[in-house]
């Protein structure tokens, strides 16, 4: 038996990620997982060496409420002042109340 849940990816600066990892979890999320991200797009290339340490592709899954308080949060601190890209996503998960 699956779970719906709501999958909140976030793209930005790997200097965010201790800041963002805490922010999520304060919001109420159960956890988060960190890779490494590169890519193009309207603000040119990024590859795993811009900036200081690079960029970051944080996923979230959680309950629809929570990932909707995270993504207004991040609109409202960080949109004005990185280069955040943040996306949802429906997901079916098992184990539905590890998240």
């Amino acid at each position: 038996m699956t779970t719906r849940r709501k999958l909140l990816t976030i793209v930005c600066e790997s200097d965010l990620e201790k800041k963002l990892g805490d922010e999520v979890m304060a919001f109420g999320a159960h956890g988060y997982t960190v890779t490494e991200a590169r890519g193009r797009g309207a603000g040119g290339e990024r590859d795993a060496a811009w900036g200081p340490s690079g960029n970051i592709r944080m996923e979230v899954i959680c309950e629809a409420a929570v990932a909707d308080s995270i993504a207004a949060h991040l609109r409202k601190t960080y949109f004005e002042h990185y280069a955040l890209v943040l996306y949802m996503s429906d997901v079916d998960v098992l184990r539905g109340e590890k998240f």
